[in-house]
């Protein structure tokens, strides 16, 4: 099974859909050095429209933050995508975000991970930009975003290859 999935990885890559409807940007426009900067890895942004955060690969989810701002899902082909809803999020403690997924839970792209209330999280001052990282970008060779602009949740905001 493993050199299958490298065999796919190989060939055609791996597509990472976009978690939630919005505006895709470049990771470097994020408003925080961690993200911008590649510190916690290659990625996009998503600044959302829609509340639902979603799956952007089938696989497993390995973390759901007790808070509900972030999660991270490893692809069957072992790429770990974290999404993190907003920043600093972390700060609100949980207020406006609702979890539907769990920790070891195998889901497939476009499953419902979590939910974010955006409008009300952009009333209490917080920036909602949602960064899409690879955390193990190293164990990649390639990296394609297409064009920045409107993408809906499941549209395909990134393509890996080992």
């Amino acid at each position: 099974m493993k050199l299958f999935q490298n065999l796919f990885a190989k060939d055609g890559g791996i597509t990472v859909g976009a978690p939630v409807t919005g505006t895709l940007i470049d990771i470097t426009e994020v408003n925080d050095p961690a993200f911008s900067g590649g510190i916690l890895g290659k990625g996009v942004a998503v600044v959302p429209s829609g509340t639902r955060i979603c799956a952007p690969v089938d696989g497993t989810v390995n973390t759901i933050f007790p808070t509900g701002h972030a999660a991270a899902v490893t692809s069957k082909e072992g790429a770990e995508v974290l999404i993190h809803v907003g920043l600093d999020t972390v700060k609100l403690e949980g207020r406006h975000f609702t979890i539907h997924a769990c920790e070891g839970q195998e889901v497939k792209k476009g499953d419902l991970l979590l939910e974010a209330d955006i409008e009300r999280i952009k009333a209490e001052g917080y920036d909602v930009t949602t960064p899409v990282v690879i955390c193990n970008s190293d164990e990649f060779s390639e990296f394609h975003m297409p064009e920045s602009g409107a993408v809906s949740q499941g549209d395909e905001i990134m393509t890996l290859k080992k």
